[in-house]
């Protein structure tokens, strides 16, 4: 396969994210003398202004540091919490069992303090600086892209439940259209208060506390108390003590190998190990046997996820609150259990049964779920960008939140994270809803390594397709030796043989969607195997879009793949 773009290369830094403009805004910040963490923090930022469809600057952003200096690699979640007022059952008291869009499915907005703590930890320059691209972005305006004047025409009816979301996403009373200039004043407001608190301080007490005076700004100062006045006025929970006692908190990843790759992701709060268990199911030499992008190849592959989103439904959930066996998921031995109910002559025609990896009775929800008759594509919000600087930093993120689901909170241009969408009402689901609990988060940036010659920061938006395209892109480069931009362009399928993880959390048993690049004698083959196939275009931002940076550490050659399917770039 021939890549529609080269694979962009270069010796010193380089950033990608799913947004040419925040791309940008990362690779100034390289060129000024940033390293990967202020580059990359300056790319999640403005995608929460470029890209206000899928990114919100109030959102989520879970992020993956690797440390040169330390040779570590750390995580921070950038996920918030429920309010602390909402009790256990208040959905299936009060809403009928589901959770409702607006206020209600609020949670701790995150994104802001994940920022500010890699900055803080493992940056070099102000939130001020790294913010500046985004805030121009905001205040001045950004031509509209004809992915973002999609996803506002096709929800524009969930915008109009909101006057402050019609005031900003509707302008001209319609959604707006390609080539506008899309302005966000109120956003740029609020980021520069922040970075106008900064400064104050910083110049009389350095960098570090500057950085929490702009924390501040957010999480108990002005913003906050507007904050949490709309949330009351409108029935909310969120209070100004969620807010200020939220900490990101920085933790150890989550790994596994394949080969001498050491590969790292999230913990069980999002469905980070998903990926890691997948890699864990599949039998590399019999993968490169049967060939990419065979009927048997996307069959076992298929197989693989299906069995990982098994356990993912029976165990994930936030570890600080639910008993998550995550060594023993990712242990070899119980891979090599799991693998024996992979069938190379017959697909599994729903999910599986979830596996018992410490031999340790638990509940299995497989009994309650119910298939849903009619089709209807999931929410799949969500950037990435990754960032490698000369001295070998890496910075790997995720950033989310759609803007559609709540409304904004007027005078400010943000809307705090909507993320309760992933929890499940029942309370007795290990990702069901608990005061102070973290959503069952789809966003999940990874980072792979072979010590010595390769790093490879990757990630991508789209729900529950994440794990399974970075799945394909991993194995793309590093099974079958494609270069970065051809592997993310390779064409890609993906399963929805699992509830999903949106409310309403809809399940299509079998159903395996692929790309009509692939041929249709392979699709009639996984047809006869079982799968439910369907058909998408040849090209869909439904299959999600990787961005990867690949460094060989023998060469000091930096490749960047950027995922055609969005408006990602490589820089």
């Amino acid at each position: 396969m021939k890549a529609h773009r080269p694979t962009i290369m270069g010796t010193r830094h380089m950033v990608a994210a799913c947004q040419y403009l925040a791309a940008e805004a990362g690779f100034r910040i390289l060129e000024a003398g940033g390293n990967a963490i202020d580059a990359g923090v300056a790319a999640g930022i403005a995608l929460g202004v470029v890209q206000p469809e899928y990114v919100n600057f109030a959102g989520v952003a879970p992020i993956i540091i690797y440390s040169a200096k330390e040779n570590r690699v750390v995580t921070i979640s950038g996920l918030g919490g429920w309010p602390k007022a909402l009790e256990r059952d208040f959905f299936k008291k009060h809403q009928g069992g589901k959770i409702p869009k607006g206020v209600l499915r609020t949670v701790v907005p995150a994104a802001p303090d994940a920022w500010i703590t890699a900055l803080a930890q493992w940056g070099t320059m102000s939130f001020g600086a790294v913010a500046e691209s985004a805030i121009g972005f905001a205040r001045d305006g950004f031509p509209v892209y004809p992915l973002m004047s999609e996803i506002i025409s096709e929800h524009e009816a969930e915008y109009r439940a909101y006057p402050s979301n019609v005031a900003l996403y509707l302008p001209h009373d319609r959604p707006p259209r390609v080539g506008e200039v899309f302005v966000q004043k109120d956003l740029a407001k609020t980021m520069q208060f922040m970075a106008d608190e900064e400064a104050a301080v910083a110049a009389r007490r350095g960098r570090h506390a500057g950085l929490q005076a702009a924390r501040d700004a957010f999480y108990v100062g002005d913003i906050a108390r507007a904050i949490v006045a709309f949330q009351k006025s409108q029935g909310g929970l969120l209070s100004a003590e969620d807010l200020a006692s939220y900490r990101s908190g920085i933790e150890a990843p989550v790994e596994t190998s394949f080969g001498d790759i050491r590969l790292y992701g999230c913990g069980p709060w999002c469905q980070g190990p998903s990926l890691l268990q997948a890699l864990n199911l599949i039998d590399a030499a019999e993968l490169r046997n049967v060939g990419h992008n065979s009927p048997d190849y996307l069959h076992l592959i298929t197989e693989a996820v299906k069995l990982a989103f098994a356990d993912r439904e029976a165990y994930f959930g936030d570890p600080r609150m639910v008993d998550v066996p995550i060594d023993a998921l990712l242990s070899r031995d119980y891979a090599a259990q799991r693998r024996e109910l992979i069938r190379r002559d017959r697909a599994w025609p729903e999910m599986p049964p979830a596996g018992d990896p410490r031999n340790v009775r638990t509940a299995k929800r497989d009994a309650k779920l119910r298939a849903e008759k009619e089709w209807a594509a999931p929410e799949l919000d969500t950037s990435y960008v990754c960032a490698i600087d000369r001295d070998g930093n890496v910075f790997s993120a995720t950033p989310s939140d759609n803007s559609y689901t709540a409304p904004v909170v007027p005078g400010l241009g943000i809307i705090p994270s909507c993320r309760g969408s992933q929890n499940w009402a029942d309370p007795d689901h290990p990702s069901g809803v608990a005061p102070g609990k973290r959503p069952r988060l789809t966003p999940s940036p990874a980072f792979a390594m072979q010590p010595g010659k390769m790093a490879m920061p990757f990630g991508t938006p789209g729900g529950d397709v994440q794990t399974q395209a970075m799945l394909q892109v991993f194995l793309n480069i590093n099974l079958f030796g494609m270069e970065p931009q051809e592997a993310v362009e390779a064409p890609r399928v993906a399963s929805y043989s699992f509830p999903s993880s949106f409310e309403p959390h809809a399940y299509h048993p079998g159903r395996l969607n692929l790309e009509s690049r692939i041929d249709k004698p392979t699709g009639e083959a996984l047809g006869k195997l079982g799968h439910k196939v369907e058909w998408w275009p040849e090209w869909t931002w439904m299959a999600g879009a990787v961005c990867t940076i690949v460094a060989d550490q023998q060469t000091g050659v930096l490749k960047g793949g950027a995922d055609p399917r969005r408006p990602s770039y490589a820089v």
